[in-house]
C-alpha cells in the first residue's frame, strides 16, 4: 500500500525514527484541505505509546475542518542537522508518518495526553496543569495512529 523508500541505503531504523519523534518538538502536518488542496501546517507534537498528539482549538479552523472531512494525514519531522565543517551543506535526518488522525473526546485521556504534551514544552508541571485547567474546554486533542513510518538521512551536497 505504501511506497518503499527508493534510496534504501539512506533509510533510518525504526528506533532512529522514534528517537527523532520523541526528541524533536515540531513537524509539519499535511491534510487534504479546502477544495482538495493540500494544507500543511507546522505544529508542536508529542510522541507517546506509538502515537502522535497535537493540540488545537475547538473553534472552526482549516486543520479541524480538513480532519473532520478526511482523516488520512501525513506528518514530517526533521532534526536540526549538522553543518559540514567549512562548507555550506548539512546532513540531517527526517521522518515521514502516514496515518489516521482523530479527535480525542474522553476527558481523562485528553487531560493525560495534554499533560504529557504540556510537560514537553512548559517549564514546569505546575504551569502545564494551570494551562490545562484554564483551557481544557476550548482545547482539542488530536491523535495520529501511525500506519506507515519511514525515515532517512540526507546529505545536501
Amino acid at each position: 500500500m505504501f511506497r518503499e523508500m527508493r534510496r534504501k541505503k539512506q533509510a533510518l531504523s525504526e528506533e532512529e525514527c522514534i528517537d527523532i519523534l520523541i526528541n524533536e518538538p515540531r513537524g509539519i502536518l499535511a491534510v487534504l484541505g479546502d477544495d482538495d488542496y493540500p494544507y500543511a501546517v507546522p505544529l508542536n507534537h508529542d510522541y507517546v505509546d506509538g502515537k502522535i498528539y497535537f493540540h488545537g482549538t475547538v473553534k472552526e479552523s482549516h486543520k479541524r475542518d480538513a480532519i473532520e472531512k478526511h482523516d488520512k494525514v501525513s506528518y514530517c519531522v526533521m532534526n536540526k542537522g549538522i553543518k559540514a565543517e567549512d562548507d555550506w551543506w548539512y546532513t540531517f535526518k527526517s521522518v515521514i508518518i502516514f496515518g489516521r488522525m482523530k479527535t480525542i473526546k474522553d476527558k481523562d485521556t485528553k487531560i493525560e495526553k495534554l499533560t504529557h504534551l504540556g510537560n514537553k514544552f512548559f517549564p514546569s508541571e505546575e504551569e502545564t496543569k494551570s494551562e490545562i485547567d484554564k483551557l481544557l474546554d476550548v482545547t482539542e486533542l488530536y491523535e495520529i495512529t501511525i500506519e506507515h513510518m519511514s525515515g532517512k538521512i540526507v546529505e545536501e551536497k
